[in-house]
């Protein structure tokens, strides 16, 4: 029988399978003499990553897998493997070979002998580097290190690393703070910790990818955006309001370009005009926000008409406020002689903040794996 662990590694993955055998090879190997077990978080990968995990757990018993349907993101699936671990030291580490695992001893000694509560692998402290990565992402990944700052509670040369090993305590301390935002944990726990933590970065240089495929891409960094406004402005407003508030800026434009080609141009009666553009822009608004501001919990396929359906129909107060509104100021001048744009904004403020509140509910928060 094999004694509890004192080690869980945890390590998210998607499309990694190649890595899988080489991965635990290479643990096996450096944490000699460490009770240890490694933990894949899963998020359903189409080339059987899981599956092949599973093949792996049945020869290794430190081997385990959490496989998630239906529901992505990095941080998600951090907090989900430590979790899921009875281990006092957690470690997390990306699945795609890029992380020395050679430096995982010297981490856990930190933390387990020297007082620290987290160990940090670093590429920007002496002995660490980017390895071979192109100019313009090593750019952006200083500039990142830079913007994180901005929440950041300690003077950590690295709060970018997805490579690091924590105390549970120190992850049972922040737990119910974090955002779960993007791919960026160690930031997430940084900035929600209740204390200050005591730190080391352990250098390393970061290697080329073996296999897999790069998670990095345009979401990802709509994704850092969206927890540093989550750690900075969450406290005063739902974070999810902040795109919601962008993407109905946009719909602005769009109703008033709609109204403008009905009702100026096309010399249709200002209550047909405006009930056009609503519509218009309310679906306008409903796509936009389906792949922006609930990107995580996206409807897709016939999930999409339903939840098109879903939300017109949950607005269609909102709408009728919004028409009702706007026709009465416009046909009594209540706003003055500008007549149609100031009219239909009125309008649209007042369904705005009921279109918020009505479709967060009833249109994405019972989608599976929200």
């Amino acid at each position: 029988m094999l004694p509890s662990p004192e080690l869980s590694v945890i390590i998210p993955t998607f499309n990694e399978r190649e890595n899988i055998q080489e991965l635990v090879k290479r643990l096996t190997a450096v944490l000699d003499g460490i009770a240890w077990e490694v933990i894949f978080v899963d998020d359903d990968s189409p080339d059987g990553t899981a599956a092949l995990v599973r093949e792996v757990a049945r020869q290794d018993p430190r081997v385990r897998v959490l496989q998630r349907i239906g529901r992505r993101g990095l941080s998600t699936a951090c907090v989900e493997g430590m979790l899921a671990s009875s281990a006092p030291y957690l470690a997390v580490m990306d699945g795609d070979l890029q992380h020395d695992e050679s430096i995982l001893p010297v981490m856990l000694r930190g933390v387990k002998e020297e007082g620290f509560e987290i160990a940090i692998g670093s590429r920007y402290v002496a002995g660490g580097g980017l390895g071979q990565w192109a100019g313009d992402r090593q750019f952006a990944s200083r500039f990142a290190t830079r913007v994180s700052r901005l929440v950041l509670k300690a003077a950590v040369q690295d709060p970018m690393s997805g490579y690091f090993l924590l105390r549970r305590d120190v992850l049972e301390g922040a737990v119910h703070d974090l955002s779960g935002i993007g791919f960026k944990i160690l930031l997430d726990l940084f900035a929600s910790s209740p204390k200050p933590l005591r730190f080391v970065e352990v250098p390393y240089e970061f290697r080329t990818r073996q296999a897999g495929e790069s998670k990095f891409d345009t979401a990802v960094l709509w994704d850092f955006l969206m927890m540093l406004l989550d750690k900075t402005l969450g406290r005063y407003v739902p974070i999810r309001f902040i795109p919601f508030a962008l993407v109905g800026g946009a719909g602005v434009f769009v109703h008033l370009l709609v109204l403008w080609l009905v009702f100026d141009l096309g010399g249709a009666r200002f209550a047909v005009g405006q009930t056009v553009a609503a519509v218009v822009a309310m679906t306008f608004n409903f796509f936009i926000n389906n792949v922006v501001t609930y990107r995580d919990r996206q409807l897709r396929g016939w999930g999409l008409l339903r939840g098109w359906v879903s939300f017109t129909l949950a607005c269609s107060l909102g709408a009728v406020a919004n028409v009702g509104i706007a026709t009465y100021a416009f046909e009594t001048q209540l706003v003055g002689q500008t007549a149609w744009v100031l009219s239909a904004i009125a309008g649209i403020i007042v369904g705005a903040v009921w279109n918020y509140a009505v479709t967060s509910v009833y249109t994405w928060n019972k989608v599976k794996g929200a």
